[in-house]
């Protein structure tokens, strides 16, 4: 079979160059933007005010001239750094890539400042006046109410400019570290025979291979290769979590977990409903990983295990293939959905190929308008196209997006994940209908292990970073006893479905998300469960709902989650919704459980 080459992303359309003269004028465009800003906010005293300013024609028209501004140059900074982070995350050997990151950082503190100032500004203000005065503010309601909020958990505009100005020096630079370094870790691993030195990413790809041989061996090498690296990325991990309670204290939440919960516009009865109903799924999932066992001939899963193809001989999903069917289904659900699809692989907005200094994983990111760039590191099988699906689905929610200003787009992780997860369930739906038995237990075991992973695994990602931070508060901890907090986690969510002697006690050390957020990981199983939720309504009204679902990724930052769930008479403060949706996982399960059965 001729295999399709892997895609590297261009980005030649926004700049030709980090090293042109274009590059080096949008850069000193955004300079003078925020010359031009800043003195604005001098000269109009726009800061924490003693007395707030009356709502009147002439306030009025100030805060819509500022909010236009600060709209216009945060779509400008964001479009510099997009155009740098698609260098550093495929390259972070990238002298000049690092560089121009670390001169965008000056700038995005200059706004961070400025974005600070306008909260305490706009958070003085009557509220209620404002939006009755003006249709701009109308427009951004939801984010004047959290604005509101953040305002009451502001410290002195001294401590909050010294606090931007630390990051740079603080959380940012441990994250930069972080990723960084462990891009570039290096693994000797045996593979048939052969050692071979590959990087990490390439390795952990591994854990997707035919022969148990292979898996063991690269999971072995990968938790050495992690343990040999460990002092720096645990001092990572204990300086970002000390900042964070820090800052958390400072500003008078209650906890880091507050502070997410206010991020990602759900509320702690939204959070407990979901997390609760969760843990009641543990054991239906784990029937899943028993199943699995069965199949692959082990008495118990391992941690190797848990990417296995069920058959050495699964069909393999070159890369055009993938294309081809994400085209297919995308065309299925709409037009719309499928010129979006065909615009990213026509204009080289993908880059799939893992190589060395590449970041693992994969993300979408908007660029501007309604264009994007997704990162993959593509492995030729179902999961491998799955990921792509749901890397498109975050392509077109900024597709849907695109009329929306800078602040009306901020989406918080939560709802980020709908489309995402809508579009890879569409695409799981139709690679089943037209399976083979064999090819529908390959989907659907693919499908389980997302499930499991966004479920299960997550749960464990949650636990361990609570009990990270009831630690941290005490003193920093050591890459021991964070694979010690790891491994807890894991057994007490994964429970005998899997090996308590093979699990993954470095997983603090793998996924980024720990580096770059808090509490990043529940949003992703409220994504999954959401969107679950969503495909059920689609079902059963296709025509109805493609609408009211665009309606939906367009105001994604125009309101919680709750409202909007609303929208389709979903309550998800109920555990009830929830339930249905884990529903249609324990479908899943008891299908995959009798397939293998007809097998044995």
């Amino acid at each position: 079979m001729n295999q399709t080459a892997l895609p590297h992303w261009d980005m030649t359309p926004i700049f030709p160059g980090l090293d042109t003269a274009e590059f080096e004028a949008g850069f000193q465009a955004v300079v003078t933007a925020l010359d031009a800003l800043t003195a604005a906010f001098d000269a109009n005293a726009i800061m924490l005010r003693e007395t707030p300013l009356p709502i009147n024609a002439e306030s009025v028209a100030l805060f819509e001239t500022i909010l236009q501004q600060v709209n216009a140059l945060g779509d400008q900074l964001h479009l510099l750094d997009a155009y740098i982070t698609a260098f550093t995350t495929t390259d972070s050997r990238n002298a000049l890539a690092q560089a121009s990151a670390s001169r965008l950082e000056q700038q995005m503190l200059r706004f961070s400042v400025l974005n600070t100032r306008l909260t305490a500004w706009v958070g003085g203000m009557d509220i209620e006046a404002l939006l009755a005065a003006s249709p701009v503010a109308q427009a951004h309601a939801y984010a004047l109410e959290k604005i509101a909020i953040q305002a009451r958990h502001l410290m002195s505009p001294e401590e909050e400019a010294l606090a931007a100005q630390l990051r740079l020096t603080g959380s940012n630079a441990w994250y930069k570290l972080y990723e960084n370094f462990s891009s570039q870790i290096m693994v000797e691993v045996k593979v048939k025979g052969a050692t071979k030195t590959l990087p990490m990413t390439a390795v952990r790809n591994l854990a997707y291979d035919a022969d148990r041989g292979t898996r063991q061996a690269a999971y072995e090498a990968e938790l050495a290769g992690w343990k040999r690296n460990a002092v720096p990325i645990a001092a990572a991990m204990n300086s970002l979590k000390g900042e964070m309670l820090t800052l958390t204290e400072k500003r008078g939440w209650e906890s880091p977990l507050e502070v997410a919960l206010y991020n990602n516009n759900i509320d702690p009865t939204t959070l407990e409903a979901m997390m609760a109903t969760a843990r009641e799924a543990f054991p239906e999932l784990r029937r899943y990983l028993y199943a699995k066992a069965r199949a692959l001939g082990v008495p118990t899963l391992t941690w190797y295990d848990l990417f296995a193809p069920l058959y050495a001989d699964s069909r393999p999903w070159d890369f055009g293939e993938a294309r081809d069917f994400v085209l297919a289904q995308f065309g299925a659900f709409s037009a719309k959905m499928a010129g979006l699809a065909r615009r990213a692989f026509e204009e080289a907005w993908i880059d799939a190929e893992p190589r060395a200094g590449k970041r693992g994983g994969a993300f979408c990111m908007w660029v501007r308008g309604d264009e994007s760039r997704v990162l993959s590191n593509f492995q030729p099988a179902y999961a491998g196209m799955a990921t792509l699906a749901h890397e498109m689905g975050h392509a077109y929610h900024n597709l849907q997006r695109s009329p929306c200003t800078f602040t009306q787009r901020r989406t918080p992780m939560t709802l980020a994940e709908t489309a995402s997860t809508f579009c890879e369930t569409v695409v799981r739906e139709a690679a089943l209908a037209h399976a083979d038995r064999r090819e529908q237990i390959a989907i659907l075991e693919a499908s389980l292990q997302h499930s499991t992973q966004v479920i299960v695994d997550i749960t464990s990602r949650f636990l361990f970073e609570q009990a990270l931070f009831a630690q941290r508060k005490e003193r920093e901890l050591s890459a021991e006893e964070l694979c010690t907090l790891m491994s807890d986690a894991q057994k007490q969510t994964y429970g005998d479905g899997l090996d308590p002697e093979a699990l993954h006690p470095y997983m603090w050390a793998v996924k980024p998300h720990y580096y770059s957020a808090t509490f990043y990981n529940f949003p992703y199983m409220f994504g999954h469960l959401f969107s679950l939720g969503l495909y059920a309504r689609y079902q059963q009204d296709p025509d109805a709902f493609r609408e009211a679902y665009d309606a939906l990724l367009t105001a994604t930052g125009m309101a919680d989650a709750a409202t909007l769930a609303g929208r389709f008479g979903i309550d998800i403060r109920t555990p009830e919704f929830w339930r249905g949706s884990l529903d249609l996982v324990c479908e899943d399960i008891n299908r995959f459980e009798t397939l293998i059965a007809e097998g044995e």
